[in-house]
């Protein structure tokens, strides 16, 4: 299969995201969720939009970027984007933590600090993890209860049986392999402790990556590595050390990806923007977005046996 180039480079064209959204749409129609007319309008607007390609303007060649950067440059806005993974991830998460037992909690991947925050408020003695200087110097501040260090998920800074529990949130889909996190969790927890991982399943149908176009602090503009990990990727990973399912849950798209207000406008230069590319073709993102899940949240048990 044709990979990208090995220096990391992809190539991002607005008019190739929307064709591929349509796409979607079609196969979905093609399978029986939506008729005839859907099906014609989609192939009309196809031909719509080959017609208005300059509009949308030429592909970009996007370069890599470390997460770390990307991160330290996101770090200032981080909290206060209208991120609709935000809610999903309370709405799964919040039972959860209500059911954890008080403990010693490491918050892995703690960005600025909110969902450390919640296991404070909980009652938990709390330690926090993040490879992202400027995530940690923000949530320092907004949680001064809690203990923050710097290091990586594949590599975290505790001693063996340190913690009861542990919790990683939106963190995982920058790791392509799994396994060594699901070896340092069990590393650090103490057995019959609860592992809590939810993650985001991605946006792009049918790839498993899940690139992030981000800006580091000194202005360079590149994409972050993601990957869309199956659930199989998961249960294969954190089996081997000694983790038992306790539950699983996955949240879903609605029907209204694009809301009945929103229209196309011209579109930001640079990458593109898929949220600025969304209103050209309302119907089709909804229909290609619909019950797609957005969302997955693990809850693991570290078997006493182990």
């Amino acid at each position: 299969m044709p990979d990208q180039p090995n220096d990391g480079t992809i190539h991002q064209h607005p008019l190739a995201y929307l064709l591929g959204l349509e796409g979607v749409a079609l196969m979905r129609a093609f399978a029986g969720e939506y008729d005839r007319a859907f099906t014609e309008a989609r192939i009309a607007e196809v031909r719509e939009l080959l017609e208005r390609a300059a509009e949308l303007g030429p592909g970009v060649d996007v370069p890599p970027l470390p997460v770390a950067d990307g991160y330290d440059g996101w770090a200032a806005t981080y909290d206060g984007e209208d991120n609709g993974c935000f809610p999903m991830r309370d709405d799964v998460l919040t039972p959860l933590l209500d059911a954890l037992a008080p403990g010693r909690v490491l918050d892995a991947g703690c960005g600025t600090g909110a969902v450390t925050q919640q296991l404070v408020d909980r009652g938990h003695d709390v330690v926090g993890v993040d490879f992202s200087k400027a995530m940690l110097s923000r949530a320092r501040t907004a949680v001064p209860e809690a203990r923050f260090l710097e290091g990586d998920l594949t590599d975290l800074p505790l001693p063996d049986a340190d913690v009861d529990h542990l919790v990683c949130s939106l963190a995982l889909t920058h790791l392509s392999d799994l396994g060594p996190f699901f070896a340092e969790a069990a590393r650090v927890m103490r057995p019959g402790g609860h592992l809590l991982v939810l993650d985001t399943r991605g946006h792009f149908t049918g790839s498993p990556r899940y690139p992030l176009v981000k800006q580091s602090p000194d202005g360079r503009t590149g994409h972050i590595t993601g990957h869309s990990h199956g659930l199989g990727d998961y249960l294969r990973a954190a089996l081997p050390h000694g983790f038992v399912v306790r539950a699983c849950q996955e949240t879903y798209l609605g029907e209204g990806t694009v809301g009945p207000e929103e229209t196309a406008a011209p579109l930001t230069p640079g990458p593109p923007n898929i949220w600025e590319l969304h209103p050209w073709i309302p119907e089709a993102t909804n229909a290609a977005k619909a019950g797609q899940a957005a969302v997955v949240a693990w809850e693991f048990e570290l078997r006493p046996d182990v």
